[in-house]
């Protein structure tokens, strides 16, 4: 039998060896997690003992995952993103903080730009944490979310069942848009967004262990991080409706060749960047002309 404290010293002991930045923050949550408690009543019963063995046998290998780098929300089976649950697994990326300004950005033209239902295209959905959101926070949208990974449109279904959207997003599995000629759109889609892999493939051996621990197939990029970019707007405007959005997640420094594709595409009448809380430019957005006036 152990104590709470005892056993929290001892994973923060462990996982500070493993070199993980943040051992002590890290123990407590999958702590919290084991013995469903909050923060406070953590810390209450830091005196007390554990009378369960197999709770502190599940912790214990949980801990030792976290020491073996694999990622702390694939441990969890969730993450927070947009304030929803989403589960996590090996299946998909983990969704990302930064990720949350794009889907901002898609629902403020939504209810800014759109005075209709919009129907919206996620390329590479993964964990289906774009397209929920937006389902979840946009009442006039008809989603299509695209992934090649039959594994990932699987986790996101069942995120879209977890948030009580699912009827409001048709998942499809195919390399971008090449299953959608059969889809009846009305012309197209009004806004296209995505967060395409970006790490160019010869980085990807540099990456953290736990960020190399996500499908490599969300990771890689090409030889310049920027292939998918490329044949998302050169496609794109048999897609794309008069008017529509399109709007991309970027990694650092790489706004400056994407606004250049978008250049070279002629077929946005409009384009920007639109910077993250860190001032990085991370989404890139562009216009395919005026939108007719009865939308």
């Amino acid at each position: 039998m152990s104590r709470v404290g005892e056993i929290l010293y001892w994973a923060a002991e462990k996982l500070s060896q493993a070199g993980i930045e943040e051992a002590g923050l890290e123990s407590e949550i999958m702590l919290r997690e084991e013995l469903h408690l909050s923060r406070a009543e953590l810390y209450l019963n830091l005196n007390n003992n554990i009378e369960f063995p197999a709770l502190i046998d599940s912790f214990r290998k949980k801990v030792m995952l976290r020491a073996g780098h694999v990622p702390l929300a694939y441990i969890l089976k969730k993450v927070r993103f947009m304030g929803l649950d989403f589960l996590v697994d090996e299946r998909a990326m983990i969704p990302r903080q930064e990720t949350e300004l794009l889907v901002e950005v898609v629902v403020n033209c939504v209810n800014n730009a759109i005075n209709r239902t919009a129907t919206i295209l996620d390329i590479g959905t993964g964990s289906g944490n774009i397209a929920v959101s937006i389902a979840k926070l946009v009442s006039n949208a008809e989603i299509y979310a695209i992934d090649i990974s039959g594994e990932a449109i699987e986790l996101a279904r069942q995120n879209a069942i977890l948030n009580n959207v699912a009827e409001k997003i048709s998942f499809i599995q195919c390399d971008l848009f090449s299953a959608l000629n059969g889809v009846e759109l009305n012309g197209g889609f009004d806004i296209v967004v995505s967060n395409p892999p970006y790490v160019p493939s010869y980085d990807i051996e540099k990456l953290q262990p736990e960020i190399q621990a996500e499908p490599h197939i969300a990771l890689d990029g090409g030889e310049d991080g920027l292939a998918f970019y490329r044949r998302i707007i050169q496609d794109l405007p048999c897609y794309l409706k008069k008017g529509g959005y399109l709007f991309l997640e970027t990694g650092s420094g790489q706004a400056g060749k994407v606004i250049e594709m978008i250049l070279e595409s002629r077929s946005f009448s409009e384009w920007g960047t639109i910077k993250d809380y860190n001032g990085i430019e991370r989404i890139i957005w562009g216009c395919s002309g005026k939108r007719e006036v009865n939308g």
